[in-house]
């Protein structure tokens, strides 16, 4: 048999060739940002990044009033105010005491010196956009598969709102929709709620719906299309064998469909986390935000912004490979 274009077999000179001119290819761009880095007048501190991630600080403990040591031990320390009352104020865990008893102190001194570690503004930043992304690809995927069946039902009436929803939601950008969850929607909810007694909805929750909502609507389409893909036959012969519609989808349709639809929903969710970014307009402190706050403070955007970069490609990277090994078990089944 003779092979010609791409049915051609291809030799083992040809793949080492073209792996060849991959590395020199990776190896040029590398050497060009190494240099192109040299001509900057910059002065690189990586070493200050690991600040971000995790505080580790020598804080004092200072006292609030004035007054007179009565007693000290590991736990606490006893103070009498200028008032004749009695504070016991607790020290933290390993704290080097500074005053012995019956000393004086006077508002603002210190009393002890303890060792401070706190997560850092960039790894308080990551969790807040894990817990955002996380939430809102749940919903996401609930109110996606609804419209998306909506979407192919023979009630005209939820196909409808399905369509309504699916356009409205695709055709207004998303800062626009986190604008109205955020300053209007939650000015009213919160408003109501305050009026009934009760506790306001935090910020993120709105972020969190807003994402969700705009998500929604891409996967109802991704459902639908993956509905559509399989063929009419499958369905005819499912309701000949006395399955209900609600059996067909549950058992049939949607089984197979999911194969499907597994690429481009990893798709979607990756951008979701990327789209999480936007929520810094609504005082929420995730990645995006935390990185701006750091690099206000610390005048080092270039370590900084990489470093979020670096993150962000972290997390879609992760979810890529779990819905790449979900994608195998369902094939494999």
């Amino acid at each position: 048999m003779r092979y010609t274009g791409l049915d051609k077999p291809k030799t083992k000179g040809y793949t080492y060739f073209w792996r060849f001119v991959f590395a020199i290819t990776v190896a040029a761009v590398l050497v060009f940002l190494w240099y192109a880095t040299t001509k900057v007048e910059y002065i690189w501190q990586w070493g200050r990044v690991p600040q971000y991630f995790w505080i580790v600080d020598e804080r004092d403990l200072n006292s609030e009033f004035d007054g007179q040591v009565l007693a000290v031990d590991a736990s606490k320390i006893v103070i009498r105010d200028e008032y004749n009352a009695e504070h016991d104020i607790a020290l933290p865990k390993d704290a080097n005491v500074l005053l012995d008893a019956g000393s004086t102190v006077y508002y603002g001194d210190a009393l002890a010196r303890y060792e401070y570690r706190a997560p850092g503004i960039l790894l308080e930043g990551l969790w807040i956009t894990l817990q955002v992304s996380f939430l809102a690809i749940i919903i996401g995927i609930a109110v996606g598969i609804l419209f998306g069946l909506a979407r192919v039902s023979e009630n005209p009436a939820p196909r409808w709102w399905a369509i309504i929803y699916v356009e409205l939601i695709r055709g207004t950008p998303l800062m626009v929709q986190i604008f109205i969850w955020y300053f209007v929607v939650g000015v009213l909810v919160d408003e109501l709620l305050a009026q009934a007694g009760l506790p306001r909805i935090p910020a993120l929750w709105y972020g969190v719906i807003a994402l969700a909502i705009f998500t929604g609507a891409y996967v109802a389409e991704i459902v639908r299309a993956g509905i559509q893909s399989v063929h009419r036959g499958q369905t005819e012969a499912a309701r000949s064998l006395g399955m209900t519609y609600g059996q067909c989808m549950r058992k049939v349709v949607l089984p197979q469909a999911l194969r499907r639809i597994m690429p481009p929903l990893a798709g979607q969710f990756i951008s979701l986390i990327k789209d999480s970014s936007l929520l810094g307009v609504m005082a929420i402190r995730e990645l995006t935000k935390a990185t701006r706050e750091a690099v206000t403070s610390s005048v080092q955007p270039l370590e900084l912004w990489f470093t979020c970069a670096l993150l962000y490609l972290v997390l879609t990277f992760t979810l890529s490979i779990f819905v790449q090994y979900l994608e195998r078990r369902a094939v494999r089944r």
